[in-house]
C-alpha cells in the first residue's frame, strides 16, 4: 500500500483474509478518521490488508514520501503524525487485550461504548465479525443491553 488515506465521508473496512478465506476484521474508519495497511505503508511492501469502502465516500490520499516531506517542512505536523500513530497504536493493543482476555459480552460493551455512533452506520454482521461472535451472539447481546434502558 503506499498512501495513508484521510476519511472525509463515508465508512471502510480493513481486513485480512486468512488461508482459509476466513475474513478478519482489524478496523473500521469513519469520517476525520486516517486508514492504511501501515506495515506495507511505512515499509514500501505490498499489503496484505483489504480495505472496502461500505459507503458513498470521499478520501484524501496522502504518499509515504509526501508524509515525510510534511513532517520535515513543518514541525507541527511531524508532532501531528507521531501522535496520530501513538493514538493508534494504543488502541491497537487495547483491542488485542480485550480480545484475548474479555469475553464477548464485556467486547460488545466496550466497542459500544467507544464507538456508540458506528453502531447504527455498520451492518451487524461485520461488527459481529469484528468482535469475534456470531451474528446470533450478537443479536442476544444486543437485545440484552437495550432491554435494561
Amino acid at each position: 500500500m503506499t498512501s495513508e488515506y484521510w476519511i472525509v465521508k463515508g465508512i471502510f473496512r480493513a481486513f485480512h483474509i486468512d488461508k482459509d478465506g476466513k475474513e478478519h476484521i482489524l478496523q473500521f474508519a469513519l469520517e476525520n478518521w486516517w486508514l492504511s495497511d501501515y506495515n506495507a505503508f511505512f515499509n514500501e511492501k505490498e499489503s496484505n490488508i483489504n480495505i472496502v469502502c461500505m459507503d458513498d465516500a470521499e478520501v484524501l490520499c496522502l504518499s509515504l514520501s509526501g508524509r515525510e516531506q510534511l513532517a520535515s517542512e513543518l514541525h507541527k505536523m511531524e508532532h501531528f503524525f507521531r501522535m496520530k500513530l501513538t493514538s493508534g497504536y494504543s488502541a491497537q493493543q487495547r483491542r488485542i487485550i480485550s480480545l484475548l482476555s474479555n469475553n464477548p459480552k464485556k467486547r460488545y460493551e466496550e466497542f459500544a461504548s467507544l464507538y456508540p455512533n458506528i453502531m447504527q452506520k455498520i451492518p451487524k454482521k461485520y461488527i459481529a465479525e469484528y468482535l469475534g461472535v456470531s451474528r446470533e451472539t450478537l443479536s442476544r447481546l444486543y437485545s440484552s443491553t437495550t432491554s435494561r434502558d
